[in-house]
């Protein structure tokens, strides 16, 4: 049997557990992931953001397949590895790379503000893929969040038709991530959470290696301690032991009420921005944050509403 296997539940069927550990566990994760937004903001002021966007993933494969041969982990069957590629793409490629590029010009708080609305992005996604038919406010308020985290950016950007490079990769961040999110926490209910999280960083390894290897000889990294050190935590922390933490939340569901604790992610990432970083946080960062937050709060609750009310019709 192997370590914290789950192999014998169905892909929408959560693990046997209470609902308070799956908010517990998924909470660890959400306070893991606030210091991403923050820490890349540190390591790209001395490294370049293909290196620290391809090398974290490096990082976490390597202790991923330390853990998978030491536990001697069966390997994933079929289309298993075709969903494993899915998640690679949105959270080892993509939520990564685009992060980087974007938070070389953008502030940590305002990238924090734009991804505010991934709970409701997630909430989506997860819709998407398991056939849901949600409320019409649900719709309603993931559009609206959708609305306003673009209408900041705008804002922030100098008005309409100055939105940044930055924000369209964050956008595309969100995108990916949300991808990533809602389909590993499905796949973790077969495979389990870290073993999830741990074959995707493998699979992706050849493709990151190369990356990492190609921006090192196009501008050898010379960064200082801090710089390093942020990497360090992107890699072991946000790329790798966090998502122990989150798909493990995820999959002891409900996958829905457990995704709101995500809410509360950019809300710690602005505090560490002001806090490590000592950016100034005004007034419309703290408004932006708000309403993006509260209307991905209506969107990922309309949606647990309803599932809860599936469970006890059926």
């Amino acid at each position: 049997m192997r370590v914290d296997s789950s192999a014998t539940h169905a892909p929408t069927t959560p693990l046997p557990g209470s609902s308070r550990a799956g908010l517990g566990w998924g909470l660890v994760g959400v306070v893991a992931f606030s210091f991403t937004m923050p820490f890349t903001r540190v390591a790209v002021d001395g490294l370049s953001p293909l290196f620290i966007g391809a090398g974290r993933a490096v990082v976490a494969a390597v202790l991923a397949a330390l853990a998978l041969a030491l536990t001697r982990q069966q390997s994933p069957v079929g289309a298993q590895w075709g969903r494993l590629a899915v998640i690679g793409g949105g959270v080892v490629v993509g939520f990564p790379l685009l992060t980087s590029f974007a938070l070389t010009t953008a502030p940590a708080s305002h990238g924090a503000v734009v991804v505010a609305v991934l709970p409701a992005a997630t909430a989506v996604l997860a819709v998407l893929r398991g056939h849901e038919r949600p409320p019409r406010a649900f719709w309603v308020a993931a559009g609206l969040g959708a609305i306003a985290a673009l209408g900041f950016a705008t804002v922030q950007s100098g008005g309409l038709g100055q939105l940044h490079v930055a924000d369209l990769l964050l956008f595309g961040a969100v995108v990916a991530a949300a991808v990533g999110y809602a389909e590993g926490g499905l796949l973790a209910r077969e495979l389990g959470a870290w073993q999830t999280v741990s074959w995707a960083l493998v699979l992706c390894l050849p493709v990151m290696l190369t990356l990492t290897v190609v921006a090192a000889v196009r501008q050898p990294p010379h960064g200082t301690p801090a710089e390093w050190a942020a990497l360090g935590y992107l890699g072991v922390i946000s790329m790798y032991l966090g998502f122990f933490a989150w798909y493990r939340g995820l999959a002891l569901g409900p996958m829905a009420q457990v995704s709101q604790t995500q809410l509360l992610q950019p809300i710690l990432s602005i505090a560490w921005a002001g806090l490590i970083l000592g950016e100034q946080i005004g007034a419309a960062t703290l408004l932006g944050a708000v309403v993006v937050i509260a209307f991905a709060a209506s969107a990922v609750r309309a949606r647990a509403r309803r599932a809860r009310g599936i469970t006890r019709s059926g």
